[in-house]
């Protein structure tokens, strides 16, 4: 057990979650940053509701979310360190090993600050329906994201995210990777996006998608794949300045990229100048530590094909 506030110990507790050799491409860094992604994403600017508050996919009425599918293994692979870490809240958990993830992933360092609490109940669960539709298209991204408070440039920073993890088909309903190494944070998505020749095909569940088949390909060898939201950001002028912008340059995206997740996991977070968060839940205040939950992997396996859909 650590003492209260050691969150070095944290950090070498989720880096000893990373290697799974049974999970996909034997890493779960990237359902870590996918976790820490949905859980702040829900932040709408407007009412100063949902973000990385709370944790409040422990309830059913956020966890299950269809969009959500897939994460109760990211939240499962935490337990182990939840029950080393007793005192530390979920909402801090999930964040800081998204940033973790991405560290050891070969990203850049991700600036995390600790506060989080977490919810008692769900009555401040935000509504299903705030994270984005990988269906969908430019039109589509600006409204998710400008309701959280970012710009273009930022949209498109977040989207390099899409060089980590792979699409499953029984979650998100897309189906295969984005790059050919899914567990090195890396600017080959914008490379790819802009070199390879991205051809729509549909799947077996209706939706389509688009995917690059490489002629020298050998049997078994899965095409790599990207999303109609993730075309969009080529075929948008003002998008596709910052994708060609980020491919030419490693050490700009790296740094545009550390600097907008770190918004990302403070959204819907009031700190005062010591950094302490101020807005806390609306029962008991102060920094509440849920109760560990189970190492089983619980919440929804499949997605709706025609509805919300997880990024990663």
């Amino acid at each position: 057990m650590s003492k209260p506030g050691d969150y070095a110990a944290v950090r070498r507790d989720i880096v000893a979650q990373l290697k799974k050799p049974d999970y996909d491409d034997g890493s779960a860094g990237p359902v870590f940053v996918r976790l820490a992604w949905h859980s702040s994403g829900t932040y709408d600017l407007d009412s100063d509701t949902g973000g990385s508050n709370g944790a409040g996919m422990r309830y059913e009425a956020e966890g299950g979310d269809p969009a959500n599918a897939g994460l109760q293994y990211g939240r499962a692979f935490l337990e182990p360190v939840k029950e080393k870490n007793p005192w530390i809240t979920y909402a801090d958990l999930w964040t800081l090993a998204g940033a973790v993830a991405i560290e050891e992933m070969g990203g850049p360092k991700i600036e995390w600050k600790p506060g989080r609490t977490d919810l008692v109940d769900d009555s401040k669960v935000p509504p299903r329906g705030r994270l984005p539709d990988g269906a969908q298209g430019a039109d589509h991204l600006r409204f998710i994201f400008n309701r959280m408070g970012f710009d273009d440039q930022e949209i498109v920073a977040l989207a390099g995210g899409h060089n980590l993890g792979r699409c499953h088909i029984d979650r998100s309903g897309f189906e295969g990777p984005w790059v050919n190494n899914p567990t090195r944070f890396s600017n080959q998505f914008f490379k790819l996006l802009l070199k390879l020749q991205w051809k729509p095909r549909t799947l077996s569940n209706g939706v389509q998608q688009f995917n690059y088949f490489d002629p020298d390909a050998e049997e078994g060898d899965e095409p790599l794949m990207m999303l109609p939201t993730d075309i969009s950001l080529i075929t948008d002028p003002s998008f596709r300045q910052w994708v060609e912008r980020y491919a030419e340059d490693k050490d700009l995206f790296f740094d545009h990229f550390a600097k907008v997740f770190a918004k990302l996991i403070e959204l819907g977070i009031k700190r005062d100048e010591k950094g302490t968060i101020i807005n806390t839940d609306n029962i008991k205040g102060g920094y509440v530590s849920a109760p560990k939950k189970s190492n089983t992997p619980t919440g929804p396996l499949k997605s709706q094909t025609g509805g919300d859909r997880a990024r990663l």
